[in-house]
């Protein structure tokens, strides 16, 4: 209480919680007034009796208060109501910039609860006339604030007012803060910059690396289904790194482990020296880049097509369009990358495998993966964590409702799941011609009617009906951007940095960077250049 009082001492702009806080006493201070009306209204029948004893004894314990407070005379809720009164008058004057008035009301306001003080200290009801001469400058000053034409209905106006500006500058806020966040999290980190520099200088001046990378042992695990094979499309090294890094510290049979991944022509080169030069306890890497497919082209892939579209282009590229409601993380021209989508077409990249484990670069495994691969997926094509304990994460949630495709095709409280760590059965996918269902979806929302961007909307119509549950234990997400259990970060298998907060930014959450980083070593020579740490 001395705390609170002492604040309305410094005059000074008032926060939304100081306003929700101040109209929520008037509001409860109304209500209670009208349960004491209620129980003050002489009722003969002996059972409309009890109920008010009743209600009178749940009154005292939900509100706290005490006998003298409940009285029709008590002079401690009196001076209680008019403190409420003059805290509400004193935001108005502070915002009409009348100081002094605003100073008077502070210092009534502190008179009057160091005498509510003194009284509870002393455990004895006010008497009137102890009190007349507190209630009586109090009343004084409300007189004069109703003078000023503080009167309820402007003050109720000023009120709502004060709150939708402050609702305003919060959005405001809110919608800056989500805008130069992704902008922090698409940028590319100095260290991350040099490192892809060095490693494609060391490629092209070290023929003993790609000269490595060619061992026939190597080859043949490439193909062989009784290994476990992974994948990952990625173009940055250092997640990469890691993710292959966990896997391999934490599998039982490391020498089995196979490891797929895909990049582009830009990052080819460094990926190809860095996983040359570095060994993964016996791991089998292969890179390759996208741009050696020979039928990743426009004609057969939708993206590549939409993406000769000089709307699309404007769209994502130069941020021109009508529709400037589309928040920013829509118009990021990575949901139309190739590595984004490259997982609709696992099949045609690897054509002799017969099941894949797909992983996102922003993963950490701590927990052996090999039992991944003898899961019953029941006739499914893809295994994958569910994600509706919550009603937001269901298909309602990532798809456009109104559109009659959407409607008459799926639920919209179908469970969502999640991409990351994902079990694909290729020979299924093959017999069912998973791709062509993507692509059917992909050129359906050529007008981005059905959903906005992203590769988990067209997966979640991709996959419905073909997707097994797996236990959570296995896939845990949302390191990037919220808390987790502590009980799923000591149990998960595979930790997920989902969200703009990687764990290579600065921006990342700091109380879960270290499960990352015990994977990167940071005396490496390369990343010592580079001024990692």
């Amino acid at each position: 209480m001395r705390r609170r009082g002492a604040d309305f001492r410094r005059p000074g702009r008032r926060s939304l919680k100081d306003v929700v806080w101040w109209t929520s006493c008037t509001v409860l201070l109304l209500f209670f007034i009208y349960i004491l009306t209620k129980g003050n209204t002489n009722i003969d029948s002996t059972q409309h009796f009890s109920r008010r004893n009743f209600s009178h004894d749940r009154v005292i314990e939900g509100f706290n208060v005490t006998e003298e407070m409940l009285s029709p005379d008590s002079v401690s809720r009196q001076i209680n109501d008019q403190i409420s009164l003059a805290k509400a008058y004193l935001v108005i004057a502070k915002e009409s910039n009348n100081q002094q008035f605003a100073w008077e009301l502070s210092a009534q306001i502190r008179i009057s609860q160091i005498f509510l003080s003194n009284a509870a200290t002393r455990r004895a009801p006010l008497t009137i006339k102890e009190s007349e001469h507190v209630i009586g400058d109090m009343a004084l000053v409300l007189y004069q604030a109703q003078q000023l034409h503080y009167d309820s209905a402007i003050m109720i106006m000023r009120l709502k007012g004060k709150i939708q500006a402050l609702e305003e500058q919060m959005n405001s806020a809110s919608e800056k803060s989500s805008k130069y966040g992704q902008i922090a999290a698409e940028e590319v980190p100095k260290a991350l910059y040099c490192l892809g520099v060095r490693l494609t200088s060391r490629w092209f001046n070290d023929l003993s690396l790609q000269k490595k990378l060619k061992d026939k042992k190597q080859v043949m695990k490439l193909k062989d289904n009784d290994l476990y094979h992974f994948c990952i499309f990625s173009d940055n090294i250092l997640a990469t790194s890691v993710a292959i890094n966990s896997t391999a510290i934490n599998s039982k049979n490391p020498d089995k482990v196979v490891f797929h991944l895909v990049t582009d022509e830009i990052s080819y080169a460094a990926m190809k020296a860095w996983f040359a030069l570095n060994d993964f306890r016996g791991v089998t890497v292969e890179v390759q880049k996208f741009e050696d497919f020979s039928w990743l082209n426009a004609s057969y892939v939708p993206v590549l097509k939409q993406l000769q579209d000089s709307e699309i282009q404007n769209y994502y590229f130069k941020g021109n369009s009508d529709d400037n409601k589309t928040p920013i993380k829509f118009r990021n021209p990575k949901y139309l990358s190739m590595l984004n989508h490259l997982r609709f077409y696992i099949p045609e990249v690897f054509p002799e495998l017969k099941k894949v484990v797909f992983l996102d670069d922003d993963v950490v495994v701590q927990k052996d993966l090999s039992d991944l691969f003898t899961i019953d997926l029941n006739g499914n094509v893809n295994g994958a964590v569910e994600t509706c304990m919550e009603t937001f994460h269901r298909y309602h949630k990532y798809l456009n409702y109104s559109h009659p495709l959407i409607r008459a095709h799926f639920d919209p409280d179908a469970c969502g799941w999640a991409f990351g760590m994902n079990v694909f059965d290729l020979v299924q996918w093959r017999n069912r011609n998973v791709t062509g269902i993507y692509h059917y979806w992909q050129e359906k929302n050529a007008d981005r009617t059905l959903w906005k961007l992203g590769t988990l909307p067209p997966g979640l119509l991709t996959f419905y009906g073909l997707t097994e549950p797996l236990d959570p234990l296995w896939h845990v997400l949302g390191f990037g951007y919220t808390n987790v259990d502590p009980q799923l970060i000591e149990r998960g298998a595979v930790l997920h940095f989902n969200g703009n907060s990687k764990p290579w930014l600065k921006i990342g959450m700091e109380k879960y960077k270290p499960h990352w980083e015990k994977y990167v070593d940071y005396s490496h020579p390369f990343l010592q250049q580079c001024n990692f740490h």
